[in-house]
């Protein structure tokens, strides 16, 4: 008995003095460890501070290169969802906004390809010449640029019957002067009994400037673009009828758009 009770003391010291040294005298320290290794909130954390940083200076190389270090296949899905996690949360309006825009540009259109090289002569082959014939230059085209301010404007308001969709959708469309998608707006939908908003640019393989928010059928919207001073009101998700008789809800489609200089 002496020699078991010796025996658990000694086990006891050992442990315990292992675990002094190992907490206090000589700790674990972690150094040059990866983004990727971190804990999940802490790596929300990192991402939304690679967003920040993007929307204050727009250095797009520089946040692709930050956001190599998570070795993520697809980074602009995972951004979106982030951004709706944070509104969901509370979080701050500008990091939603932030992420959102990010997730956007990282998935704008690719680069255009160079035309190919002219194939070599072929040794002993004569190369024809040809004689340049001046064209007329077209006459200069003008591109459509946004007016700084001005308000966007309701283009469409159309009624959706998707049977794909599988549920009833408040679909926003904001595009710029010259019809490119703007990533971002906010848009506000309010009803008898609540409110709420939503991002467009949060779910990129949709299109940059694209958005959503699931309607309840029975309920009347109003729904206004924070960017426009055109609130759309009395929407409600209508009846459509399938090629088999069945009936499901149908979605609205909203395009907004902003005037020409």
């Amino acid at each position: 008995m002496k020699s078991f009770l010796a025996l658990l003391l000694a086990f006891a010291l050992g442990l315990g003095g292992g675990l002094v040294y190992a907490w206090a005298v000589n700790p674990v320290s972690y150094t040059d460890t990866s983004p990727a290794s971190l804990r999940d909130d802490f790596r929300a954390d990192y991402l939304t501070l690679i967003a920040v940083a993007y929307d204050a200076g727009g250095d797009l190389p520089r946040a692709r290169a930050r956001l190599a270090q998570f070795a993520y296949a697809e980074p602009g899905p995972i951004l979106a969802a982030l951004a709706q996690q944070r509104l969901g949360q509370g979080w701050p309006e500008s990091q939603a906004r932030a992420l959102a825009r990010l997730a956007a540009d990282l998935a704008g259109p690719a680069s255009v390809a160079s035309a190919p090289a002219s194939p070599p002569a072929v040794a002993g082959t004569a190369t024809p010449t040809r004689t340049a014939t001046p064209v007329p230059s077209p006459a200069p085209t003008r591109t459509p640029t946004s007016t700084p301010g001005a308000p966007f404007r309701l283009l469409a308001q159309d009624p959706v019957c998707v049977p794909d969709l599988g549920q009833a959708l408040l679909q926003v469309e904001v595009v710029d002067a010259a019809g490119q998608p703007v990533a971002g707006s906010e848009v506000r939908v309010v009803w008898d009994t609540g409110q709420d908003h939503f991002f467009t640019g949060l779910k990129p393989d949709l299109g940059i400037g694209y958005g959503d928010f699931t309607l309840t059928p029975g309920v009347t919207y109003s729904v206004q673009l924070v960017d426009s001073d055109q609130p759309v009101t009395g929407l409600t998700a209508g009846e459509c009828l399938a090629e088999d008789g069945t009936r499901y809800p149908g979605s609205w489609l909203l395009r907004f758009q902003q005037p020409a200089r």
